[in-house]
């Protein structure tokens, strides 16, 4: 009470002067409202802030930001049938606050979060919906990163496809669209996060900023993992070989000097692997004659593993690497001849790749964790003592838990890893019999050439 008064007082004195009687007025009515948003009695701020919205719209930006808070707390307080009417509300709040602070409010947040609340609340048809979440990517695609926005935005073209409204196709192009989106935030946000990790592995100091954004990015890259796997669950059994050769194969020989429609349906084919297909070796062929690119070598690079011409294979998929401008699909083909080299036991070329593949796209945990296998396998032949053999693991075990941190996919079998590469790398003991000390440096000989600091244990 005395704070209130104390509010009043201010109010009155500041009120007085040069200013208005209505702009006092407003001064007054916000002030006595802030206080109640502020003490997160929402109850009495409400009607307070609605009345200041009304009379007073442009007094300040707090006033939609208490109202926002205000608005919610009623909302999560009502029943399901009853929350229509404040729902309308809040994105009343949202528009209004768009409008007259255009430029204190992000508009690709604000057309989400209206999206999105209308669809939790089931307000408006399929359609409807999927325009509202459409309006973001048109209006602000680069700004579109809401995990359940995307999410929400291509399960509605799935459902529509259920009801007869969309096309098989139409899935297809929005799960493409879609999933391209969330690759590039994972990748933004795992090069980010890169050195950071690094600098903490080298036992380096974090400011509590820094801390921060590790915290962030891992959040991220989890909930963009999180959604990719709903969207492949999504999409389940429509994307198998078995629903999308008879849908292709059906258009081919009228589409076969179209190079726009056979890019598309190479890139599905080879995605889901329906390389045995006859329809996808008339198809690569097709497109490499009318316009080679990267993505017909790198068909005709699967076509060569699968009848054993490793060789052959190869060719092609240097190729298109070098074609490929999209950075996610450029680390999938660096990722492929890493592994075709590694699978030799050409360990520094595997690695070479999959050093490119991670400068492609930083969030690929995977060629961490491969490289780390490829330490771990050579342990035994990069040391000069048993102790420097078994340091290697302390090195594969850093790769490993990268692997967790920048993909949290793979997190559980990365960590396992990890743990287990621990297990094997020289203990408390052996380090003291060592007469070597926490924090030196271990250069590894051979193929590896890189330097492990010993950790504390």
């Amino acid at each position: 009470m005395k704070n209130r008064f104390l509010t009043l007082i201010t109010v009155a004195l500041l009120g007085s002067g040069a200013a208005s009687a209505q702009s006092g007025d407003c001064a007054t009515m916000a002030a006595l409202a802030y206080d109640d948003a502020k003490a997160k009695n929402y109850d009495a701020a409400y009607p307070a802030l609605m009345k200041v919205k009304e009379e007073c719209p442009k007094y300040s930006l707090a006033t939609y930001q208490y109202l926002e808070r205000a608005i919610e707390a009623k909302i999560n307080k009502e029943e399901e049938g009853d929350k229509e009417e404040l729902v309308e509300e809040l994105i009343d709040v949202w528009e209004t606050r768009l409008e007259l602070y255009p430029g204190k409010t992000e508009k690709a947040k604000v057309y989400t979060d209206i999206a999105q609340l209308k669809y939790d609340n089931k307000m408006g048809s399929k359609e409807e919906l999927f325009n509202a979440f459409d309006k973001v990517w048109e209006v602000d695609k680069e700004n579109f990163t809401s995990p359940k926005g995307l999410y929400a935005y291509f399960d509605l073209v799935v459902e529509m496809q259920d009801e007869g409204e969309r096309s098989l196709q139409d899935v297809f192009d929005m799960y493409d669209r879609v999933f391209a989106k969330i690759e590039v935030e994972e990748n933004d946000a795992a090069e980010n996060l890169a050195p950071l990790l690094k600098k903490q592995e080298e036992g380096e100091d974090l400011t509590s900023k820094e801390e921060k954004q590790i915290k962030y990015a891992e959040i991220n890259l989890k909930n963009y993992s999180n959604v990719k796997a709903a969207l492949n669950a999504k999409l389940g059994a429509r994307a198998d070989c078995d629903n999308l050769v008879p849908l292709y194969k059906k258009d081919f020989e009228e589409k076969q000097g179209d190079v726009s429609w056979l890019k598309n349906v190479n890139a599905r084919l080879s995605s889901k692997d329906c390389t045995e297909d006859p329809l996808f070796i008339q198809v690569s062929e097709a497109l490499h004659k009318l316009e080679p690119s990267a993505k017909s070598a790198y068909s005709l690079g699967q076509l060569a593993e699968s009848e054993g011409n490793s060789s052959k294979a190869l060719q092609y998929y240097n190729q298109a690497a070098e074609l490929e401008t999209n950075k996610s699909d450029q680390a999938k083909i660096y990722y492929r001849i890493a592994n075709n080299y590694k699978d030799k036991g050409s360990y520094g070329q595997a690695r070479s790749f999959y050093r490119k593949a991670l400068a492609s796209k930083p969030s690929l945990g995977s060629a961490y964790l491969q490289i780390a296998n490829m330490y771990a396998n050579s342990a035994n032949n990069c040391g000069d003592d048993a102790f420097t053999k078994r340091a290697v693991y302390w090195l594969a075990a850093d790769y490993a838990s990268r692997a967790a941190r920048v993909d949290p996919s793979i997190a559980s079998n990365a960590n396992q890893a990890a743990a287990a590469y621990r297990g094997r790398a020289p203990q408390k003991s052996d380090v003291f019999q060592s007469s070597k000390n926490a924090g030196d440096a271990i250069s590894i000989g051979c193929w590896i050439g890189e330097t492990v600091r010993i950790p504390n244990l």
